[in-house]
């Protein structure tokens, strides 16, 4: 780090202040750019107060919304790579391509992630009452 740059360095509630500001600065951009960005918003809108309301115990609803709130970081993740790749060029290089693949795969794996947790959590709980609804015994 260069000394000029040390200088610009806030501390204590300056740095807070800056930080806060930032991070609404970036979801208001994911928002507003990215397409995926929120229709993990969406699902997660919609599934987190259902998950604390089907959740018996506290563990269980951490667990699920949880699970939905590192769903939202990877897909942040995914578009902040995808825009720095945006950023140094547009051209097709297999490089960019695979940066992207990777990222893109990470997001399928944080959706399992909800995926199994959801089902692990909610299934000993209410896996009876599907399968009667479905006309199981």
């Amino acid at each position: 780090m260069t000394d000029a740059h040390k200088a610009d360095r806030t501390t204590g509630f300056q740095h807070l202040w800056n930080a806060t500001r930032n991070t609404a600065r970036g979801f208001a951009a994911a928002v507003r750019n990215e397409a995926a960005f929120r229709q993990v918003l969406a699902a997660t809108v919609v599934l987190a107060p259902l998950g604390i309301w089907l959740g018996t115990t506290g563990a269980e609803r951490a667990l699920l919304v949880g699970s939905l709130l590192i769903m939202m970081i990877v897909e942040l993740l995914n578009s902040g790579i995808e825009t720095a790749i945006d950023r140094i060029g547009l051209e097709r290089h297999p490089l960019s391509g695979l940066a992207k693949d990777i990222a893109s795969a990470a997001v399928g794996v944080s959706i399992l992630i909800v995926i199994v947790v959801w089902t692990l959590v909610l299934l000993p709980h209410y896996g009876a009452t599907v399968v009667a609804w479905f006309g199981g015994k």
